[in-house]
């Protein structure tokens, strides 16, 4: 996808306009008008917040080496599971339970496209 129109397609979806359709963890998902003709979606705007930012760094990185901006296609986007971090939450008597948190690591490559 290009960087612009994935760009495009994340603000929408941060502003609800336009969904996100689930493939594989679709039950009780609700049904949505998806451009793709799948039935589920859903808007995950915290996610795409994150990604918007993602891109835009993949933007600054690009500019920095001396790519064209315009004719930039996204290749390869892949996560990999972070390290776990642990927080306490409070119990009664005086217990506590350990919270894990799994962060996440994203990486995402573009190339210039020769048109």
């Amino acid at each position: 996808m290009r960087l612009d129109s994935a760009k495009e397609l994340l603000e929408a979806v941060t502003k609800k306009k336009r969904a996100i359709a689930f493939r594989r963890y679709h039950k009780e998902v609700p049904h949505r008008s998806l451009d793709e003709g799948w039935y589920a979606g859903r808007y995950p705007v915290k996610a795409a917040k994150s990604f918007l930012f993602l891109l835009e760094e993949l933007e600054a990185n690009a500019e920095y080496k001396g790519l064209d901006v315009d004719r930039l296609r996204i290749v390869h986007a892949a996560s990999q599971r972070g390290v776990k971090t642990q927080r306490y939450i409070s119990r009664a008597m005086g217990r506590a339970t350990p919270y894990l948190n799994t962060l996440v690591h994203v990486e995402l490559m573009g190339y210039e496209v020769a048109e």
